[in-house]
């Protein structure tokens, strides 16, 4: 896969322009699949919050971008309707559209989906995460960001080498300080980047690019 980790979504003109080059054509041609399931395992998600994330109606710009479709993948539901069912749909999508809340909770759905298996055959599919959603495909998330009561400990899918800390000096998440992610970094091996809602790493061939119109910093490796 090619990947595109935001903390906030498209938020700016740098990060709109690599999604495009990393699909290769304009969004206006593109279809895409929005996961919302990670917001399921947050206490501060619910109904509500997962309908604005649908219809576009956040900050974290995702489904609103024009693209030619877009659906939904609820990955709850997987398991009960089988794969021959919905893996054309996956492999039929340009992008993976992949919103925030808990990545525990989401590791978890996307190892039962199926899903998570399914990843490394999807070499030209991209997948654009925001905060959870990008957060999931580290190794280590930090126990500071585990949220769902259920998850057995802060270990995710471990498909890129490097954690990241999102949200850096956000308004609404003050405890988000530079010297927080720094002692966050602390309890993980390997790069920690700590990166704001304008900031994104774009991975190709197991190479990071952090493409940046705010503030980031590698604060570990």
């Amino acid at each position: 896969m090619k990947l595109l980790l935001t903390s906030g979504g498209v938020t700016n003109a740098s990060i709109h322009g690599a999604l495009e080059g990393l699909l290769g054509k304009p969004v206006a041609e593109a279809s895409a699949l929005c996961i919302p399931t990670a917001q399921w395992g947050h206490p501060w998600c619910g109904p509500a919050s997962v309908r604005r994330f649908v219809t576009d109606s956040t900050p974290a710009t995702m489904c609103g971008l024009g693209w030619k479709s877009v659906g939904v993948l609820e990955l709850t539901a997987l398991p009960s309707i089988g794969q021959d069912r919905w893996e054309p749909w996956v492999r039929g999508a340009d992008v993976l559209l992949v919103d925030g809340g808990d990545a525990t909770y989401l590791a978890h759905w996307l190892r039962e989906s199926g899903l998570a298996a399914l990843l490394p055959s999807l070499a030209e599919t991209v997948w654009v995460g925001v905060s959870a959603g990008s957060m999931v495909l580290t190794p280590r998330i930090g126990e500071e960001f585990v949220a769902w009561p259920s998850a057995p400990d802060d270990r995710t899918l471990g498909i890129v080498d490097f954690s990241g800390f999102p949200h850096l000096d956000h308004e609404a998440m003050p405890g988000n300080t530079l010297s927080a992610a720094q002692r966050w970094a602390a309890g993980l091996e390997g790069p920690c980047y700590a990166i704001d809602d304008q900031t994104a790493i774009m991975v190709v061939g197991g190479a990071a690019e952090v493409i940046s119109e705010g503030r980031w910093q590698q604060v570990k490796g």
